[in-house]
């Protein structure tokens, strides 16, 4: 028999062991649970107290105002304009099938904007706002913000967007603006950093090259939400950095004007100042309205530009490339009186064409012009003069010359579309061809044909540094009155040293002629082609004293004429588009004191004198009413002289 006692003690030990156990087991569970909230609480502290503020806070960045550009009077050009906005933070989106059905029901919300916003759902940071519409109407937007209590994650937001003018006379100097493109982010380093949804980048002309300066610093709104991510109150607003303004040299007016002028034509009108270079005006035609890219282009509008002959989206000005024709003939006259190759008193006779190695060389005078000097040959434009005095020159020295009057390189250096075009010489030929300049070829350089290429700034520049009396000159666009100073103090003391009949010299004025008397003998023939009869320009000179200009037509060729097709007889207008040559016409006025230069290219137009002249001769009347007007918002260079 067992003792009870013994059975007492074995209970008490069990009993005893496994309160023991259980004790463990508790104290273990305590310091576990100790040990997680002191995590929590001490070492964790940071992250949930982040996460935390996430569930109660909400920011919302603010796309930058960018900077604004004005014309010389301070006519806004590019500016901004309210907008009205949808963001969204999908975090706080319970159901998005449910938010894109609602949605539907009070905006314009498709199925293609639905797999837009999906696609770009998948790309975003987390608790980073998604523009679902960055240009909403006012009645969209009322009609959100009355149901806004069903649309549980979604913000109407007031902004500012770019804005441009209607007529799109500055379309290509201007450029626009539109959406960051991964291309973009790869190429800026500061639109890597500040990138943000809704902002936009310049994509051409001005709004690119400036991009940076322009583009400001964005801003942010910072507030409380309640449980549902419904706002409570504002806690922080931060509208950002407005972007640097910029002011330009461009007449707004004579810019409207121009685009006018040469509406329905394709090609480019250039104006310049011939002593300071600022540009006057600059348009390229056909244009395009550069707002439908600040919203995104739809893929209609974008055929319509990319498939139309004329090619709107590109800068004829600054990247269209086209032989000059006869307007490089005062270049090669001057060449050839640099270089002493010829005497102005040089006469040679034009029957009508030359023969060269069994090759035959056209004037466009068929029968010709018979003996010619060379004023007579730049006033009527004779090519066999000009055959004549380029064989004796030689490409070479003709294209030094006409490199040392701003062709064949860049005009501005910040435009990224600009060419460089081309003057052809010995060396080029070899090493882009890889065979030997033969020539023939000279000829045809010496009229401005052949692998002579030019852009219209570049005949706009040459033709202002030879009314200028032959001083370089830096063309500009930004309208920077310290970098100007220094230029017109130049000219002036210029003015009133040859006054006083004294030499002078000027780091700022560098010299591109050798013989000043040379360049007062292309100007004299230069008048004598627009104001005298026989003069290639004649019909379309101004009678009136004071808008009396002095210009070079330029025909350009874009097809080899057979004899067979000369024979024929077969006239410009009567040939496919494509095929009928560029009209050209180069000009500066008033003749006496010039002030300003231009350029006219139509492409083809035909004959420079009647598909060119005559808009040139509309637009300087307009530009000479002008100048008393931009007189008073500059010191004018004429001034106390």
């Amino acid at each position: 028999m067992i003792d009870s006692s013994d059975n007492i003690q074995n209970k008490a030990k069990l009993i005893t062991r496994r309160m023991f156990v259980l004790s463990a087991i508790k104290i273990t569970v305590f310091v576990s649970l100790v040990a997680r909230l002191f995590y929590l609480q001490i070492s964790e502290n940071i992250k949930y107290r982040s996460l935390s503020d996430k569930n109660r806070l909400r920011e919302w960045k603010v796309a930058p105002q960018r900077g604004v550009i004005v014309d010389f009077f301070g006519e806004k050009i590019a500016s901004n304009t309210q907008v009205f906005q949808l963001h969204m933070m999908p975090e706080d989106v319970p159901n998005l099938e449910e938010l894109f059905f609602r949605l539907s029901r009070v905006i314009s919300f498709d199925d293609k904007r639905k797999i837009n916003l999906l696609k770009r759902l998948k790309k975003r940071k987390p608790w980073q706002p998604i523009i679902v519409s960055d240009n909403l109407t006012w009645p969209e937007f009322s009609r959100l913000n009355l149901f806004l209590h069903d649309l549980q994650g979604i913000k109407p937001v007031v902004s500012v967007a770019r804005k441009y003018s209607e007529d799109g006379s500055s379309s290509h100097l201007i450029g626009y603006v539109s959406d960051v493109s991964t291309r973009d982010l790869e190429n800026s380093e500061l639109l890597r950093e500040i990138n943000i949804p809704g902002l936009k980048t310049g994509k051409s002309g001005l709004e690119k090259s400036l991009n940076d300066p322009m583009i400001g610093k964005p801003g942010f709104q910072r507030f409380e939400v309640n449980a549902y991510g419904k706002r409570i109150k504002e806690l922080k607003y931060n509208q950002g950095t407005v972007g640097q303004n910029f002011k330009i040299t461009i007449d707004k007016e004579i810019q409207k004007f121009v685009n006018d002028i040469i509406k329905g034509k394709s090609g480019s009108i250039c104006i310049m100042d011939i002593y300071t270079g600022d540009i006057i005006s600059m348009v390229s035609s056909p244009t395009f309205n550069p707002n439908k890219f600040v919203h995104g282009i739809s893929q209609k509008d974008w055929d319509s530009l990319i498939n139309n002959r004329d090619k709107p989206l590109i800068n004829k000005s600054i990247a269209g490339l086209y032989p000059p024709g006869s307007t490089i003939k005062p270049i090669v006259a001057l060449s050839a009186l640099e270089n002493d190759v010829i005497n102005p008193k040089l006469v040679i006779q034009c029957s009508g064409k030359i023969e060269l190695y069994g090759q035959k060389y056209h004037c466009w005078k068929e029968k010709g012009h018979g003996y010619m000097g060379l004023r007579n040959a730049i006033k009527q434009s004779c090519d066999v003069y000009f055959y004549e005095i380029a064989r004796r020159l030689g490409v070479d020295r003709l294209s030094e010359t006409a490199k040392k009057f701003g062709l064949g390189k860049k005009v501005f250096n910040f435009f990224e579309e600009e060419k460089t075009g081309i003057v052809p010489n010995t060396k080029w030929k070899l090493e882009n061809l890889g065979r030997g300049w033969v020539l023939g070829e000279t000829l045809i350089t010496g009229i401005g044909q052949g692998y002579f290429q030019t852009t219209p700034i570049q005949l706009c520049l040459m033709t202002a540094q030879l009314a200028n009396g032959g001083y370089k000159i830096k063309p500009r666009v930004i309208d920077d009155r310290n970098e100007l100073q220094p230029i017109i103090n130049a000219w002036r003391e210029k003015f009133l040293a040859e006054k006083a009949d004294l030499d002078f010299n000027s780091p700022l004025l560098e010299k591109l002629y050798r013989n000043k008397e040379n360049i007062k003998f292309v100007l004299d023939a230069l008048y004598g082609a627009t104001n005298e009869p026989m003069g290639t320009s004649y019909r379309s000179r101004h009678t009136k004293s004071e808008y009396l200009y002095a210009g070079k037509t330029g025909t350009s060729q874009v097809r080899k004429i057979t004899e067979e097709q000369r024979k024929l007889k077969i006239k410009n207008e009567d040939l496919p588009y494509e095929r009928r040559d560029h009209a050209l016409f180069t000009a500066f006025a008033p003749y006496k004191n010039p002030r300003y230069a231009i350029s006219v290219l139509i492409e083809h137009g035909g004959s420079g004198s009647s598909g060119a002249a005559p808009l040139a001769k509309k637009i300087i009347k307009k530009l000479l009413d002008r100048h008393k007007l931009r007189a008073k918002y500059q010191l004018d260079l004429f001034q106390e002289v």
